[in-house]
Protein backbone atom coordinates (compact mmCIF):
# COMPACT_ATOMS: atom_id res chain seq x y z
CA UNK A 1 0.00 0.00 0.00
CA UNK A 2 2.85 2.45 0.77
CA UNK A 3 4.15 1.66 -2.74
CA UNK A 4 1.41 2.73 -4.53
CA UNK A 5 0.91 5.86 -2.42
CA UNK A 6 4.42 6.82 -3.32
CA UNK A 7 4.48 5.93 -7.34
CA UNK A 8 1.78 6.07 -9.04
CA UNK A 9 2.36 5.54 -12.63
CA UNK A 10 4.95 3.67 -14.64
CA UNK A 11 4.82 3.58 -18.60
CA UNK A 12 7.87 2.64 -20.93
CA UNK A 13 8.52 3.72 -24.39
CA UNK A 14 10.04 1.81 -27.28
CA UNK A 15 9.26 2.16 -30.27
CA UNK A 16 12.11 4.52 -30.86
CA UNK A 17 14.62 1.89 -29.88
CA UNK A 18 12.40 -0.76 -31.62
CA UNK A 19 12.90 0.91 -35.19
CA UNK A 20 16.81 0.59 -34.75
CA UNK A 21 17.14 -2.77 -32.90
CA UNK A 22 14.82 -4.89 -34.22
CA UNK A 23 12.09 -7.31 -33.04
CA UNK A 24 11.73 -6.83 -28.96
CA UNK A 25 11.03 -9.80 -26.49
CA UNK A 26 8.75 -9.91 -23.95
CA UNK A 27 10.87 -8.80 -21.51
CA UNK A 28 11.34 -5.16 -23.31
CA UNK A 29 7.34 -5.02 -22.43
CA UNK A 30 8.17 -3.53 -19.15
CA UNK A 31 8.70 -0.05 -17.29
CA UNK A 32 10.71 -2.51 -14.57
CA UNK A 33 14.39 -0.82 -13.78
CA UNK A 34 16.73 -3.52 -14.36
CA UNK A 35 19.44 -1.18 -14.15
CA UNK A 36 19.43 0.85 -11.34
CA UNK A 37 19.50 3.98 -12.91
CA UNK A 38 16.04 4.71 -13.09
CA UNK A 39 15.34 4.13 -9.50
CA UNK A 40 18.21 6.00 -8.20
CA UNK A 41 17.83 9.42 -10.09
CA UNK A 42 13.94 8.96 -9.05
CA UNK A 43 14.90 8.07 -5.41
CA UNK A 44 16.99 11.54 -5.64
CA UNK A 45 14.31 13.34 -6.88
CA UNK A 46 11.50 12.49 -4.77
CA UNK A 47 12.70 9.43 -2.42
CA UNK A 48 10.74 9.11 1.20
CA UNK A 49 12.49 9.76 4.10
CA UNK A 50 14.30 6.72 5.20
CA UNK A 51 15.73 6.57 8.82
CA UNK A 52 19.28 4.74 9.74
CA UNK A 53 20.77 4.62 5.84
CA UNK A 54 24.10 4.22 5.93
CA UNK A 55 26.86 2.96 3.75
CA UNK A 56 28.70 0.11 5.51
CA UNK A 57 27.92 1.79 8.77
CA UNK A 58 29.48 5.12 8.19
CA UNK A 59 27.32 8.67 7.21
CA UNK A 60 24.76 6.93 9.31
CA UNK A 61 21.73 9.41 9.65
CA UNK A 62 17.85 9.73 7.74
CA UNK A 63 18.32 10.03 3.72
CA UNK A 64 15.34 11.81 1.45
CA UNK A 65 14.99 12.95 -1.94
CA UNK A 66 14.43 16.41 -3.20
CA UNK A 67 10.69 16.46 -2.76
CA UNK A 68 10.33 13.78 -0.22
CA UNK A 69 6.34 13.77 0.07
CA UNK A 70 6.25 13.96 -3.97
CA UNK A 71 3.63 11.15 -5.81
CA UNK A 72 6.04 10.08 -8.53
CA UNK A 73 6.03 8.37 -12.03
CA UNK A 74 8.29 6.99 -13.97
CA UNK A 75 8.37 6.77 -17.89
CA UNK A 76 11.25 4.31 -19.17
CA UNK A 77 12.71 5.23 -22.56
CA UNK A 78 16.22 3.93 -22.20
CA UNK A 79 17.25 0.63 -22.72
CA UNK A 80 19.93 -1.86 -23.69
CA UNK A 81 22.73 0.11 -26.22
CA UNK A 82 22.40 -0.74 -30.35
CA UNK A 83 24.16 1.39 -32.59
CA UNK A 84 25.47 3.49 -29.77
CA UNK A 85 22.69 4.47 -28.63
CA UNK A 86 20.37 3.48 -25.44
CA UNK A 87 18.10 6.49 -25.69
CA UNK A 88 16.40 7.49 -28.52
CA UNK A 89 15.40 10.91 -29.35
CA UNK A 90 11.06 9.24 -30.44
CA UNK A 91 10.80 7.61 -27.14
CA UNK A 92 12.61 10.28 -25.02
CA UNK A 93 9.61 12.78 -26.94
CA UNK A 94 7.17 10.45 -26.56
CA UNK A 95 7.35 10.43 -22.82
CA UNK A 96 7.24 13.74 -22.87
CA UNK A 97 3.79 13.66 -24.73
CA UNK A 98 2.38 11.33 -22.48
CA UNK A 99 3.77 12.94 -18.96
CA UNK A 100 2.46 16.15 -20.42
CA UNK A 101 -0.98 14.23 -21.04
CA UNK A 102 -0.97 12.90 -17.76
CA UNK A 103 -0.82 16.09 -16.23
CA UNK A 104 2.70 16.04 -13.97
CA UNK A 105 3.87 19.44 -12.14
CA UNK A 106 7.31 18.77 -12.48
CA UNK A 107 9.89 16.59 -14.88
CA UNK A 108 12.93 15.33 -13.47
CA UNK A 109 15.02 14.36 -16.47
CA UNK A 110 18.16 12.26 -15.51
CA UNK A 111 19.43 11.91 -19.51
CA UNK A 112 22.11 13.89 -21.38
CA UNK A 113 24.58 13.85 -24.48
CA UNK A 114 26.62 15.62 -26.48
CA UNK A 115 25.44 19.25 -27.00
CA UNK A 116 23.61 19.85 -30.24
CA UNK A 117 21.71 22.47 -31.48
CA UNK A 118 18.45 22.75 -29.87
CA UNK A 119 16.11 21.83 -33.20
CA UNK A 120 18.39 18.78 -33.03
CA UNK A 121 17.79 18.15 -29.93
CA UNK A 122 15.06 15.86 -28.63
CA UNK A 123 15.55 16.79 -24.41
CA UNK A 124 15.50 20.43 -25.93
CA UNK A 125 12.33 20.45 -27.62
CA UNK A 126 10.42 18.28 -25.29
CA UNK A 127 11.68 19.91 -22.67
CA UNK A 128 10.12 22.94 -24.11
CA UNK A 129 6.73 21.90 -24.54
CA UNK A 130 6.08 20.76 -21.26
CA UNK A 131 7.15 23.84 -19.93
CA UNK A 132 4.71 25.62 -22.52
CA UNK A 133 2.25 23.19 -20.46
CA UNK A 134 3.44 25.32 -17.48
CA UNK A 135 5.74 21.80 -16.33
CA UNK A 136 8.72 22.72 -14.68
CA UNK A 137 11.58 20.76 -16.36
CA UNK A 138 15.05 20.09 -14.09
CA UNK A 139 17.73 18.02 -16.12
CA UNK A 140 21.00 16.65 -15.32
CA UNK A 141 24.12 18.19 -16.59
CA UNK A 142 25.72 15.43 -17.44
CA UNK A 143 28.85 13.20 -16.45
CA UNK A 144 31.56 14.81 -18.59
CA UNK A 145 33.13 17.12 -15.94
CA UNK A 146 34.98 18.86 -14.53
CA UNK A 147 36.52 20.29 -17.77
CA UNK A 148 35.33 23.57 -19.35
CA UNK A 149 32.39 23.20 -21.63
CA UNK A 150 31.12 19.59 -20.89
CA UNK A 151 27.46 20.27 -19.23
CA UNK A 152 24.75 19.18 -20.62
CA UNK A 153 21.00 20.16 -21.27
CA UNK A 154 21.82 24.17 -21.90
CA UNK A 155 18.10 25.28 -23.22
CA UNK A 156 17.51 28.34 -20.82
CA UNK A 157 14.05 26.73 -20.67
CA UNK A 158 15.57 23.53 -18.50
CA UNK A 159 16.95 23.99 -14.51
CA UNK A 160 19.84 22.12 -15.12
CA UNK A 161 21.37 20.83 -11.86
CA UNK A 162 24.95 18.90 -11.57
CA UNK A 163 26.36 16.75 -8.57
CA UNK A 164 28.12 18.77 -6.15
CA UNK A 165 30.72 17.62 -3.42
CA UNK A 166 30.40 17.58 0.73
CA UNK A 167 33.05 18.17 3.79
CA UNK A 168 32.27 14.61 5.04
CA UNK A 169 35.44 12.64 4.43
CA UNK A 170 35.73 9.12 5.07
CA UNK A 171 39.66 8.74 5.55
CA UNK A 172 41.96 5.92 4.90
CA UNK A 173 45.79 6.05 5.95
CA UNK A 174 48.92 3.66 4.19
CA UNK A 175 51.23 3.68 6.23
CA UNK A 176 55.16 2.81 4.37
CA UNK A 177 58.00 0.77 5.91
CA UNK A 178 59.96 4.50 6.41
CA UNK A 179 56.57 5.36 7.92
CA UNK A 180 55.72 8.07 5.48
CA UNK A 181 51.90 8.20 5.42
CA UNK A 182 49.23 8.71 2.74
CA UNK A 183 46.04 9.86 3.35
CA UNK A 184 42.99 8.22 0.76
CA UNK A 185 39.41 7.50 1.20
CA UNK A 186 37.75 4.10 1.94
CA UNK A 187 34.61 2.50 3.00
CA UNK A 188 35.74 -0.80 3.66
CA UNK A 189 34.45 -2.34 7.11
CA UNK A 190 37.36 -4.26 7.11
CA UNK A 191 41.34 -3.15 8.17
CA UNK A 192 44.39 -4.67 7.77
CA UNK A 193 46.33 -6.37 10.76
CA UNK A 194 48.34 -4.08 12.55
CA UNK A 195 52.07 -4.03 12.86
CA UNK A 196 52.13 -6.34 9.15
CA UNK A 197 53.89 -5.20 6.70
CA UNK A 198 52.26 -6.13 2.51
CA UNK A 199 54.40 -5.43 -0.55
CA UNK A 200 52.58 -2.81 -3.12
CA UNK A 201 51.34 -4.54 -5.80
CA UNK A 202 49.35 -2.61 -8.90
CA UNK A 203 45.23 -2.58 -8.72
CA UNK A 204 45.90 -4.65 -12.19
CA UNK A 205 47.39 -7.24 -10.42
CA UNK A 206 44.32 -7.50 -7.70
CA UNK A 207 41.34 -6.98 -10.16
CA UNK A 208 38.73 -9.85 -10.15
CA UNK A 209 38.69 -12.53 -12.42
CA UNK A 210 35.28 -10.63 -14.33
CA UNK A 211 37.08 -7.67 -13.84
CA UNK A 212 38.92 -5.35 -16.77
CA UNK A 213 42.65 -3.60 -16.41
CA UNK A 214 40.56 -0.18 -16.41
CA UNK A 215 38.01 -0.65 -14.01
CA UNK A 216 40.98 -2.06 -11.75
Amino acid sequence: MLLLQKLIGARYLNKGYAAVAGSLNSSFESPRDNEGHGSHTLSTAGGSFVAGANVFGYGNGTAKGGSPKARVATYKVCWPPVAGNQCFDADILAAFDIAIHDGVDVLSVSLGGVPVQFFNDGLAIGSFHAIMHGIVVVCSGGNSGPADGTVANLAPWQITVGASTIDREFPSYVVLGNNMRFKGQSLSIKALPNKKFFPIISAADAKAANASTADA
